[in-house]
């Protein structure tokens, strides 16, 4: 019972640490309990399967962090109106699962080399598999530790230097000291060592921080212009309304919001300025089905929005659609078309446009696909395995295509160069810098997150930019279909924002920024010497392990 208590204790200190209802400061010693749990059992118990233990109790752990932070996912539905458990039951017994491997391994490393070494092998392969759930095609990096204090800015605008991932190295260091004091303590009872294992603790946490809130009050990069822009946001029922009403109602919906706001803008600004920027949401056209790349210019609906780009001259349309590209053969298909019919294949995305009167519509399509959903995580080998039970459990049996390399686009009537970056995209830090890298200077997010309903999802969504705005130090327009559509300045703060469920838009003077941060430039630097400490970590047991049987021999 002492090893299941301090595993709960674990579990519930992980949990309350979380945005956008937790408080992030139980963070800095959450996983202690954990390892003082491991530790009892490896040298203390006289379990036969301890290995068995380790890994059971962890993944008790992590299955309730994982259930009371993301259990909101129990709000999407199947296309009949139903909850689909699997939404929700998926995600969370594999995330948990992998990240008891990740103890478990941290486990076995403790025993084979001792537990000093074994806690600089936490460090290094925690690091390394959330450097690696940011990249592969099954990736939910929702839960790495570096986004705990996303509703904290002023206390993380180092940020800026070292990223997200820079907070999941520091919350960890910090939870491993603490319990290697611990240990220290309980071994030799040592004041001395004590008082100064405990006074780097504290320097390690309250350091950084001191060092943010200099940043932030010392914060004075000056813009290279202003745009002004009006968030649209529809509130538009992703499950029911999409899919039955017309695509030109849907439109001429969207429309009538940016023309009655934009005509309110005018009425209260004095000063005879304009709208630079119209941004809608993610899929905001076209309803039903979607729109053909290769007749853009002929769209009726594309068309439209151009019409009406000509009563508001020198401004532009950023929205997201759904949209596709046929193949009339089969010679050099992408790996993401599929055939509709004797030779006809298509490849459908995920997209965001920027249109401007007279000119060429410009696509993006969206890099960073939601797995199940957008995306069949490694087709090749799966599909043969499972079949249509991915469509069964509400998932898909295709995938989208993607860009591979993000863009900016750029505004011909003023200086805005805009980041069209979509929905999940949001939540990955060295991804989101490739659109600075292309020019962009402020950051456009267009989401839907309507199909989780009134729940923390479509919070933690919007806390989480407020990392994206520190990391580049760029502002943020963040359009959502149901909300909360939000302006974020470049220090990662909140400036306006709407609320959820609203049909409405929202004004905002969004500063544009060129400088580029050391993070947009190094990335997620601490990650990869993580990886390459793994590594040495790895060798050195082999090496050892060699040794040791050339010795026996």
């Amino acid at each position: 019972m002492k090893y299941v208590l301090l595993t709960l204790i674990s579990a519930m200190l992980l949990s309350v640490s979380w945005p956008t209802y937790g408080v992030p400061f139980f963070i800095f010693f959450a996983l202690v309990p954990l390892l003082m749990m491991e530790h009892g059992v490896s040298k203390f118990s006289n379990y036969k399967r301890k290995g068995w233990i380790v890994f059971g109790l962890s993944y008790l752990c992590f299955i309730i962090w994982n259930i009371i932070t993301t259990g909101w996912l129990y709000g999407s539905k199947n296309p009949d109106g139903s909850h689909s458990l699997m939404a929700v039951l998926f995600p969370v017994l594999v995330n948990s699962l992998l990240y008891s491997l990740v103890f478990q391994c941290y486990h076995w490393y403790k025993n084979a080399q001792g537990t000093y070494w074994g806690l600089g092998f936490l460090l290094a392969i925690w690091m390394s598999f959330e450097k690696f759930h940011l990249n592969w095609e099954l990736t939910w990096p929702w839960l790495n530790l570096g986004n705990v204090f996303s509703d904290y800015p002023k206390l993380i605008q180092w940020y800026d230097t070292l990223g997200a991932t820079g907070g999941s190295f520091w919350i960890l260091l910090i939870n491993i000291l603490i319990f290697y004091t611990i240990r220290t303590w309980e071994a030799g009872r040592k004041r001395k060592d004590l008082i100064k294992n405990s006074s780097i603790v504290v320097g390690l946490i309250v350091i950084p921080m001191i060092i943010s809130i200099i940043k932030y009050n010392n914060f004075n990069e000056k813009p290279v212009g202003q745009v002004n822009v009006l968030l649209l946001q529809p509130d538009l029922d992703p499950y029911a309304e999409k899919y039955s009403k017309d695509s030109l109602t849907i439109l001429n919906d969207l429309l009538t919001l940016a023309e009655s706001n934009s005509n309110l803008f005018k009425m209260t600004d004095s000063r005879g300025e304009k709208i630079d920027y119209f941004i809608a949401p993610e899929t905001a056209i076209p309803g039903r089905g979607s729109i053909s790349e290769t007749a853009f210019e002929k769209s009726f609906l594309l068309n439209n929005i151009k019409e009406f780009l000509a009563k508001h001259p020198n401004s532009v349309f950023e929205t997201g659609i759904s949209s596709h590209k046929f193949y009339l053969n089969n010679t050099n298909l992408p790996k993401e078309a599929y055939q509709l019919n004797e030779g006809l294949w298509v490849e459908s995305f995920n997209s965001a446009i920027q249109i401007i009167p007279n000119q060429k519509v410009e696509v993006y399509h969206k890099g960073k696909l939601v797995p199940g959903v957008e995306i069949f995580p490694y087709m090749n080998i799966l599909k043969p395995i499972l079949g249509d039970a991915m469509l069964n459990l509400g998932g898909t049996v295709a995938s989208l295509g993607t860009d591979k390399e993000r863009v900016a686009f750029s505004n011909p009537y003023n200086k805005g160069k805009f980041a069209p970056i979509i929905c999940y995209e949001s939540i990955y830090g060295e991804f989101t810098t490739d659109y600075v890298k292309k020019g962009a200077n402020f950051l456009g997010i267009m989401t839907n997150d309507s199909w989780w309903g009134v729940t923390e999802g479509h919070k933690q969504l919007l806390s989480y930019a407020k990392l994206r705005a520190i990391e580049t130090r760029r502002e943020i327009a963040r359009s959502a279909n149901s909300g909360i559509s939000a302006h974020i300045n470049a220090k990662g703060e909140i400036m306006e924002d709407t609320f959820y469920g609203d049909q409405t838009a929202l004004f905002a003077k969004v500063n544009l920024y060129d400088k580029m941060t050391f993070y947009t430039r190094a990335g997620d630097l601490l990650s990869r010497i993580s990886i390459f400490a793994l590594g040495f970590l790895l060798f050195y047991f082999i090496i050892k392990w060699f040794q040791s049987k050339m010795k026996k021999n």
